[in-house]
């Protein structure tokens, strides 16, 4: 709440807002469609239909004209629905209840805690990809967020963290906090207010939490290995979590939605904002290499590091010398690298 008041700069035109009705549309077109994308619809939607009357009273062609490339049309479907029913079965009033607005067609847990808590400061914890990221990395939790199990988990851990007088302004921190400092593949770890007590962070395993099973269907990944050498012995760790190449050896890996582009100046950046690593010595960066597996098509590159020390949050790996590094079993993606530059 101190970082959202003093430094959270994040500007929405949804934020601080308090008609449900802007609130609940925000959310509709929020799901599925990135913040970037949906921007210009709400604003679109908001300039031609004012209130929840204006959406209901529209004719359906011309509210899914408005729709039009935001995809996945039973959202759109579903929001007429409401809206006219809101309009015409509520006299235009949205419910001012957790579970009134949970029997709302299209309206899900997070949608209905969003509105409780936005528009009527209601003590419920509005749970999305941000918050779940910032609750496994600050706690340290190996729970898969995409499971039923987790999700109850998760939730039930962020009402319990809810500053139950400041629910709405609780609730846009910790997910603005996800959004601008715990970043899924690039965190600003040493600038965060969390920093000193983050579990992630203690333990080296920023780079790997929050956990997703659906992480290991993908089709396509991206991996960037960072191969840490330190007076003569380098950073492995063994890969788990029922994964590809379970019980074979890596090295850092950093897992990414996107590409990123790796240069002396990323790297450093990347070195000194998630690992606190200040100095140190850049030997190469691969070019981007791919493997097709059964399943999975693997597209990342290598960067080797060379450290005079081992940073705190890199004491979690497995650090062997040259013999020992060569007993071990690694994966072809690792293995053909190292045969072509040995």
């Amino acid at each position: 709440m101190n970082w959202n008041k003093a430094y959270n700069d994040r500007k929405m035109p949804w934020k601080g807002e308090k008609d449900p009705y802007k609130i609940w549309l925000s959310e509709i077109i929020l799901q599925q469609t990135r913040v970037e994308q949906g921007l210009a619809y709400y604003n679109r939607f908001v300039e031609r239909y004012p209130t929840v009357v204006k959406l209901a009273t529209a004719k359906d062609e011309e509210v899914y004209k408005m729709w039009e490339g935001l995809g996945y049309y039973t959202r759109c479907k579903n929001l007429i629905f409401t809206a006219r029913y809101i309009a015409f079965e509520l006299g235009g009033i949205f419910p001012n209840n957790y579970e009134e607005l949970l029997q709302l067609k299209g309206v899900g847990p997070y949608t209905a805690a969003a509105i409780a808590s936005f528009s009527y400061n209601l003590p419920y914890a509005v749970v999305d990809g941000n918050v779940f990221r910032v609750l496994a990395r600050y706690f340290g939790i190996d729970e898969p967020t995409d499971t039923t199990l987790g999700k109850y988990f998760f939730t039930e851990l962020a009402n319990q963290l809810l500053s139950p007088k400041e629910a709405g302004l609780y609730n846009q921190a910790i997910m603005d906090f996800g959004a601008i400092i715990c970043k899924p593949a690039l965190p600003s770890c040493t600038t965060c207010k969390l920093h000193k007590t983050c579990a992630a962070i203690e333990s080296g395993r920023v780079n790997v939490l929050p956990v997703k099973t659906k992480t290991i269907n993908k089709k396509h990944r991206l991996f960037y290995y960072f191969i840490f050498n330190c007076n003569g012995k380098i950073g492995v760790i063994q890969r788990r979590n029922k994964d590809i190449w379970e019980g074979l050896y890596e090295f850092f890996l950093v897992e990414s939605d996107k590409i990123l582009e790796w240069n002396t100046v990323s790297v450093h950046q990347f070195l000194d904002n998630q690992l606190g690593i200040k100095k140190a010595s850049i030997v190469s960066i691969s070019n981007l290499r791919k493997q097709q597996l059964t399943h999975q098509q693997i597209t990342g590159n290598f960067i080797r590091i060379n450290l005079s020390v081992i940073p705190a949050s890199l004491e979690s790996l497995n650090w062997v010398s040259g013999s020992k590094f060569k007993q071990l079993a690694f994966p072809r993606f690792i293995t053909a690298y190292f045969e072509e530059n040995k």
